[in-house]
C-alpha cells in the first residue's frame, strides 16, 4: 500500500485517478517526474532571484524597501493557494504547480535574502544543506540502506502531523499575544527542536520517493508526473524554510 507523510501525495488521488483514467502506455514515469521536478526547482529559482535582487537593491539605496513586501507576501499568499488547488484538484497540477514554485520562489527569495543581510553565508548553507540532504537520501533509499516500512511511514506521518499540530497552536496563540515558550529561541531547546524538524521534513522526502515509485511501477496517469514533482516541491520548501531557521537559531546564539 502507497502511503506519504506529504499531504500532496496519498493513496486516494493516486487511486481514484488511475481508475478514471485507467491503464494505457501513457503512463507515469520516474524520469519524467524528476525532469518535472527540476523544471519546477528551475522556476522557483529564477523568481527568487528577482525578490533577492529586490532585498539587495533596497539595501544600496537603488530601491525602496517596501517595495520587495508585496512581491514576498503575494508569493506566499499565491503558494498557498495554488498548492490548496493542485492538492484539491490533481489534474490542474500541470499548471498549478509551476505557478505555485513561481509563488514561492518570489517568497523565499525575499526571505533568504533578508536572513542573509543578518547572518553573511547562511543563503549558500540553507541551499547546500537542503539539496545535499535531498540527494543522500536518493542515494540511500536508492541503494535500500533506508526503506519506507509500514511503520517507518507511520511514524514520519505522526511526527508530521504532531509538528503541523505545534505551529498550528502558536499561530492561534500568536494572536492573543502569546507563544509555545522556548522552542523558537536560539537556546539548546529552540535548536534542538530545529534539529527534531529538519529531520522529520527530511524523513518525508523518503516517504514522497517511495510514494512516486509505487505509483509509477503501478501504471499511475501521466499527467500525475506534474502532481508527484508538485509533492515533492512541497517537501523542499519546507525542508529549507527549516535548514534556515536551524541555521538562524545556532548563528543567534553565538551572538
Amino acid at each position: 500500500m502507497m502511503r506519504s507523510g506529504n499531504p500532496a501525495l496519498n493513496d486516494a488521488t493516486f487511486a481514484r485517478l488511475s481508475e478514471d483514467v485507467g491503464y494505457s502506455a501513457n503512463t507515469m514515469t520516474i524520469r519524467g517526474t524528476a525532469a518535472k521536478t527540476m523544471i519546477l526547482l528551475g522556476l522557483c529559482t529564477g523568481t527568487a532571484c528577482f525578490t533577492w535582487s529586490m532585498v539587495w537593491s533596497a539595501v544600496q539605496g537603488l530601491a525602496p524597501a517596501a517595495s520587495v513586501y508585496p512581491w514576498m507576501m503575494g508569493g506566499l499568499i499565491g503558494g498557498l493557494a495554488f498548492a490548496i488547488a493542485t492538492s484539491f484538484v490533481p489534474r490542474w497540477a500541470a499548471v498549478t504547480a509551476p505557478l505555485y514554485a513561481v509563488a514561492e520562489g518570489l517568497f523565499l527569495g525575499g526571505l533568504t535574502a533578508i536572513v542573509e543581510m543578518r547572518y553573511p553565508g547562511i543563503a549558500l548553507q540553507g541551499v547546500s544543506a537542503t539539496f545535499g540532504t535531498l540527494f543522500a537520501l536518493l542515494m540511500a533509499y536508492q541503494s535500500g540502506l533506508i526503506k519506507a516500512t509500514e511503520n517507518f511511514k507511520l511514524g514520519v506521518v505522526a511526527a508530521t502531523g504532531g509538528i503541523c499540530l505545534l505551529y498550528l497552536v502558536g499561530f492561534v496563540l500568536s494572536f492573543f499575544g502569546m507563544g509555545i515558550p522556548f522552542i523558537h529561541q536560539p537556546n539548546w531547546i529552540g535548536i534542538g527542536f530545529s534539529v527534531f524538524v529538519v529531520i522529520v521534513a527530511a524523513l518525508n522526502l523518503v516517504l514522497d520517493f517511495d510514494f512516486i515509485e509505487n505509483a509509477a511501477n503501478n501504471g499511475a496517469p501521466k499527467h500525475l508526473e506534474w502532481y508527484g514533482a508538485f509533492g515533492l516541491m512541497v517537501t523542499l520548501v519546507w525542508l529549507y524554510i527549516e535548514i534556515l531557521r536551524l541555521l538562524s537559531k545556532i548563528y543567534a546564539s553565538r551572538d
